[in-house]
C-alpha cells in the first residue's frame, strides 16, 4: 500500500508540475487553482508514505516520478524537444528509480 501511496504522490507531482506551466505564473485561475491543490495532495501522500519508507528513497521515487512523467506530458503536451540526451537522461532516471526500489527494504 505505501508503495500505491508514492506512486499516487509521483502523479500528482505531474498533474501540479503541467498545472503550473498552464498558469502561466499563476495568472490564470483554474490551472493555478489545480497547481496548488495537486501540490499539496502530492505532499501529503508523500509525506504518509514518509512513514514507512526511508526519506531517501521515499523523496527519490517523489521526483523522479514527477520528473521523468514531467518530461513525458511536456513533450506530449506542450510539444517540448526531444532528442537523444534527454532520452538517455530520463532512462537514466528511470533506471535509479528501479534501483532505488530494489535497494529498498519495504
Amino acid at each position: 500500500m505505501v508503495w500505491i501511496t508514492l506512486v499516487a504522490a509521483g502523479l500528482l507531482e505531474i498533474v501540479w508540475a503541467l498545472a503550473l506551466k498552464a498558469s502561466h505564473g499563476f495568472t490564470k485561475p483554474i490551472p493555478s487553482v489545480i497547481a496548488i491543490v495537486g501540490m499539496i495532495a502530492s505532499v501529503v501522500l508523500l509525506s504518509l508514505a514518509m512513514r514507512s519508507l526511508p526519506v531517501g528513497t521515499a523523496y527519490v521515487m517523489w521526483t523522479g516520478i514527477g520528473a521523468v512523467g514531467a518530461f513525458i506530458a511536456g513533450v506530449i503536451m506542450f510539444g517540448e524537444d526531444v532528442n537523444i540526451m534527454r532520452v538517455v537522461a530520463a532512462g537514466l532516471i528511470v533506471s535509479g528509480l528501479v534501483l532505488m526500489k530494489v535497494a529498498s527494504p519495504s
